[in-house]
């Protein structure tokens, strides 16, 4: 028996209703469970892979799309002799089979020091507005970049300025990547720089497109959800739960960019996950844009990331402190968290700068469970294993 359909779909955003014709001309083509995909060229002469209800991705007039680049910033993403003591690639902490999270509370940096917040996945990632949890002013991959590379505190790559030259003669010297860096940069009298490795890295983390899952295919007609998954959904997008007003865009998530962006809103939350000293205090050194603004009012507000893949993502929130997903729909229909004791202990659900959006929902058990069986719905399952995004010295 077919399934009904919600009425509304904020997951489509507002460019799913223009693409909702050619979404459908799609879905009249071919069969079998697979997710049916528009190439869409560009101006430079790349070809866009992309499903229906997702935009052209904007890209630096600095840095175009190629092949041969893309190629380049895969190899480069993950060579461990990209750090400085060799020991640690971008891919370390960003797992192809975890949507590129890496399943710890808190990243591991190259000399063992852990990192106060939880490595984002990249799926999509060329579609955020801004980049990291909590820094408004990086809007591009190729700035967000520096921090990990040539950050030291925290140390995560360990590129600093007295190993820079080491680590680029390290490319330099491999006759392999003096190939890759000429093709890719052609007319560069000096191919092999920091310049062009952030920019290969970066035109490969915009292929990280991640549109397969049961959702999409269930939105091209190709596939049904089950009772559960349909009463998650219609819970989702429905004024019970709200989860649609930050995770509601066709990226789940409340910060887009494209190419044919005009306006681009930038929202952070604070969601009661903290309140140590009763004064909407948030531990340090997580205490989200106000650690750049020191606004009050910016104290505990984070990006909220985009819902795809979440199944694969745990743990959750941006200090990995929430385990599981039963959890985090315990915590979101509880207004906040409470924390009985020890450091942070505190009424989040009291915290004078949680967002209006943060309230106490009265969700069953049985509401919860179907929320999270839409949420699994998400899964891309060839984007967590696609060959073109592979590490390719898994052999070494």
């Amino acid at each position: 028996m077919k399934q009904r359909r919600p009425s509304r779909h904020p997951a489509l955003g507002a460019v799913g209703v223009t693409l909702l014709a050619g979404l459908t001309l799609l879905a009249s083509c071919g069969g079998g469970g697979t997710t049916l995909l528009e190439t869409r060229p560009s101006s430079d002469g790349w070809a866009w892979a992309l499903p229906a209800n997702f935009p052209t991705p904007k890209v630096p007039a600095d840095n175009a799309m190629s092949a041969a680049k893309v190629e380049l910033g895969r190899f480069l993403f993950y060579d461990i002799r990209l750090s400085g003591n060799g020991k640690q690639s971008c891919g370390s902490c960003h797992l192809q089979d975890k949507a590129f999270t890496d399943g710890r509370g808190q990243a591991i940096g190259s000399t063992g020091e852990q990192t106060p917040r939880s490595s984002q996945h990249l799926g999509n990632v060329a579609y955020n507005a801004t980049l990291t949890w909590a820094n408004p002013s990086l809007v591009t991959l190729e700035r967000q970049m520096e921090t990990p590379l040539f950050g030291e505190n925290p140390v995560e790559m360990g590129v600093n300025d007295s190993k820079k030259a080491a680590v680029l003669k390290r490319l330099a010297d491999d006759s392999a990547y003096t190939a890759r860096f000429a093709a890719s940069f052609p007319g560069d009298p000096a191919p092999v720089s920091w310049g062009n490795t952030i920019k290969a890295i970066s035109a490969f983390q915009r292929t990280l497109i991640s549109g397969g899952s049961k959702y999409d295919r269930y939105l091209q007609g190709k596939e049904l959800l089950g009772a559960s998954e349909e009463r998650g959904m219609n819970l989702f997008f429905g004024e019970k739960a709200e989860c649609f007003h930050c995770h509601g865009s066709f990226n789940f998530n409340d910060q887009i960019v494209h190419a044919a962006s005009r306006i681009v809103e930038t929202p952070v939350h604070n969601t009661g996950l903290y309140n140590i000293d009763g004064k909407g205090g948030f531990p340090e050194p997580n205490r989200g844009v106000f650690e750049l603004t020191a606004k009050a009012d910016d104290m505990g507000k984070f990006r909220a990331p985009s819902l795809r893949n979440v199944e694969v993502t745990a743990p959750y929130m941006h200090d990995g402190s929430i385990a599981t997903l039963s959890d985090v729909l315990r915590f979101y229909a509880a207004g906040g968290r409470v924390i009985a004791s020890g450091p942070h202990a505190g009424d989040g659900r009291a915290n004078p700068y949680k967002s209006d959006l943060i309230s106490r929902i009265d969700l069953s058990e049985q509401e919860q469970v179907d929320i999270i069986a839409f949420l699994k719905t998400l899964t891309d399952h060839a984007f967590l294993t696609d060959p073109r995004f592979a590490d390719p010295f898994a052999k070494r």
